[in-house]
């Protein structure tokens, strides 16, 4: 039988099989071996192949179809392995919000680079519009100009109003979309409005820290079988962690730096300080954005230190 993981929690696997049936599932011990790269070998969005015995409370995954792509981060522990979040991606809704809790360009900037690594299609969702004033205004504003410049589409909502929710629907349709942002952004307050019979548990930001509190322990997958889409509520994280791209190759994944670095002296450049960069010359400009090549710099010398709260 053949399925896809809609659910993993450690050592068993929720599968939906191709007529809409759900298996409890754990993984065939040779299959792990085979992935022991990572610190989960299966994940959300997995495609499966798995076999069900009727004397067994559970269905055994004999085998993983081959991914056309996957999100990764770092583990949060002494581990050097990877976790993967998601896979087999078409596109992402990176939920930002300016206020409560504050989604830093650094932020979102990790997370395009990610997505641009492995080609899944960004939507920069700015939630929270309902707690404007004209000062939030004006860097909502600021943050869209940068990312228009470079081709990131983006859409400004109100999910406790449902506001410009309709606008998703045509988005999502017909995908499998990976929802992520900080904890607190309204990750599952989103898949609540798309789909209310889930009612999944939300909870309030910290008024402390000013920072949400983690609902989502375990990527989860729900099929929104009206526009034959899947969404996939990510755990919340404060930081993410670049992985598998090297310094050289940076850049390349800055739109904008890769389309003026082919006109660099250096075919090696790092666009630091090396003479006759064009990259620096397209910053003088106003070609390239202050803040994002800031925020490559901030990758570029940060190789172990991964996480970030802003």
């Amino acid at each position: 039988m053949e399925g896809i993981v809609i659910k993993s929690t450690g050592k068993l696997h929720t599968v939906l099989d191709n007529n809409g049936n759900l298996f409890n599932c754990k993984l065939k011990g040779s299959v792990k071996l085979k992935n022991c790269s990572f610190t989960n070998p299966i994940s959300v969005g997995d495609r499966v192949l798995f076999i069900v015995k009727p004397e067994s409370s559970h269905a055994i995954i004999e085998e993983i179809k081959p991914r056309f792509n996957y999100v990764v981060r770092k583990s949060v522990n002494l581990s050097k392995k990877s976790q993967i979040i998601a896979s087999n991606i078409d596109t992402c809704i990176l939920l930002v919000t300016i206020k409560n809790p504050i989604t830093s360009l650094l932020f979102i900037d990790r997370i395009l680079v990610t997505l641009n690594a492995y080609k899944i299609t960004p939507l920069l969702v700015f939630n929270k519009i309902d707690l404007y004033d004209e000062k939030l205004t004006l860097i909502e504003n600021n943050y869209k100009s940068i990312y228009d410049k470079i081709g990131i589409k983006s859409i400004s909502v109100s999910i406790i109003k449902n506001k410009n929710i309709d606008s998703l629907y045509k988005f999502l349709k017909n995908k499998t979309t990976l929802i992520t942002g900080h904890s607190g952004v309204g990750k599952t307050s989103l898949i609540n409005l798309l789909n209310p019979k889930l009612d999944l548990k939300v909870n309030e930001i910290s008024s402390y820290h000013q920072q949400g509190i983690h609902t989502t322990t375990y990527a989860s997958m729900f099929h929104l079988k009206d526009i034959n889409a899947f969404i996939i509520d990510s755990p919340g994280i404060r930081g993410f962690g670049l992985v598998d791209i090297s310094k050289k190759m940076l850049s390349n994944y800055f739109p904008e730096m890769k389309k003026f670095s082919t006109f660099c002296r250096f075919k090696n450049c790092l666009h630091v300080n090396e003479p006759d960069c064009n990259i620096i010359a397209e910053i003088k400009k106003g070609n390239i954005s202050n803040s994002r090549y800031a925020n490559y710099l901030n990758m570029l010398e940060d190789e172990t230190n991964y996480r970030y709260s802003k």
